[in-house]
């Protein structure tokens, strides 16, 4: 297993975290961590699509990371 394949491994089950706990109502949308695990999966997904030069989802990526660290300082502290 590639470098690549890790990261990308870790990110998805980053992602996959996130979205389990907002389907489960653990996590709101709207909070500070779901939005952090966003931006983390996110981030290691688009650093391994650029390793192996996959560039449709870097940019997918990365447009994905933007947003979730936007909505990050968003959200108010404490939620």
């Amino acid at each position: 297993m590639k470098i690549s394949d890790i990261i990308a491994s870790i990110g998805v089950i980053i992602l996959l975290i996130a979205f389990l706990l907002n389907l489960y109502k653990k996590l709101s949308a709207n909070s500070r961590p779901y939005c952090f695990m966003n931006f983390l999966g996110a981030g290691l997904c688009c650093y391994s699509s650029y390793l192996i030069s996959f560039y449709p989802f870097v940019v997918l990526e990365a447009i994905w990371a933007s947003f979730a660290i936007l909505s990050f300082f968003k959200v108010p502290r404490g939620t």
